[in-house]
């Protein structure tokens, strides 16, 4: 969750999730239940369901993962958790959740996920008259991922490249003295730094990310077209959630 909205929004990802913990989940008020080996593995609050239901995997506290259930209407606010699981065993998760009367699983018309087999067989079997949605936000962020790829394939020719160079000098008795770019940056340097320019939308860069960003469309033209077509599909996006 605090992963997804930190690649999106630019915001501390362990900030969000450490305020969601203490303060908007309300998780410091749950009550042990008399069976303490549940406690410590499953939450579930059937009264938090609703028809729009989302379900992510997170880390809270200790890189422990968590399965977590949210009612999309409560927007993130008190009670809006549904269930939260420790780890991402599909068959624990079902088996939480299935602890949630039929009658009102069966009210969830909708559930947003990510793309693992793992989640939709969870919410095939625990809610199997919603919907499953794909979350737009690791849609995204496969296609940034896909541009990083594109990045650090062109990186490593970098290195090996700059490394053969070296290799020559040495042989041939002479100096190695490595190229620098106009902004002083070694190619392999620039390849490294200009990672950060493509998480962000142009309108987020910095001067110097800017200046790297441009650089490296310059002298790699597929990773330009593949940033291009990352952020087209961003702007898509906003357009169907917000209409604009």
């Amino acid at each position: 969750m605090g992963r997804s909205l930190e690649w999106f929004f630019d915001i501390d990802g362990d900030l969000f999730e450490r305020q969601y913990k203490r303060h908007l989940s309300g998780y410091w008020q749950w009550k042990d239940t008399a069976d303490g080996l549940h406690a410590e593995q499953w939450r579930v609050f059937p009264q938090n369901i609703g028809p729009h239901l989302s379900i992510d995997e997170t880390s809270l506290s200790r890189g422990e993962l968590y399965t977590i259930v949210t009612n999309k209407e409560a927007h993130g606010r008190e009670n809006s958790i549904v269930a939260i699981v420790l780890g991402t065993d599909a068959d624990t998760v079902i088996h939480a959740l299935r602890q949630i009367k039929s009658e009102l699983r069966n009210t969830v018309k909708e559930i947003t996920l990510d793309l693992s087999n793992s989640m939709h067989r969870i919410c095939r079997m625990a809610f199997p008259r919603a919907s499953r949605v794909i979350d737009r936000f690791h849609v995204q962020r496969l296609a940034l991922d896909a541009v990083q790829e594109i990045r650090i394939q062109h990186r490593w020719d970098a290195i090996d490249t700059e490394t053969d160079a070296r290799e020559t000098a040495k042989l041939e008795g002479r100096k190695y003295v490595v190229e620098r770019l106009e902004n002083g940056d070694t190619l392999k340097e620039l390849l490294a730094r200009g990672r950060y320019s493509l998480f962000k939308s142009p309108e987020k860069w910095t001067a110097s990310q800017r200046q790297r960003a441009l650089m490296l469309f310059g002298l790699y033209p597929d990773l330009k077209e593949a940033y291009l077509l990352s952020q087209d599909l961003r702007a898509q996006a906003e357009i169907l959630v917000h209409g604009i």
